[in-house]
């Protein structure tokens, strides 16, 4: 999930892990994960990674919300 959000530089919304291919789970109770890339100047800072337990946890409200805190982080650290 990371490697493909920091490739596509696009968010990252999974269901169920385990039917994403290449998974590498860096946590054994992830089964379900919302990445968002960290982007300043078009070059890949990193990645706001965020996992849950529970199948289906995250929808696209989740991606807002995430999306908009990356944002804001983006603004803080290029002000």
């Amino acid at each position: 999930m990371c490697g493909t959000a920091a490739s596509t530089l696009q968010t990252q919304l999974v269901t169920d892990v385990h039917d994403f291919p290449g998974h590498i789970a860096c946590d054994a109770a992830s089964n379900s994960e919302v990445v968002v890339p960290i982007v300043i100047n078009d070059k890949l800072i990193g990645v706001l990674d965020i996992d849950s337990p529970s199948i289906g946890r995250f929808d696209n409200d989740d991606v807002v919300g995430a999306e908009l805190l990356v944002s804001q982080l983006v603004k803080r650290l290029t002000a």
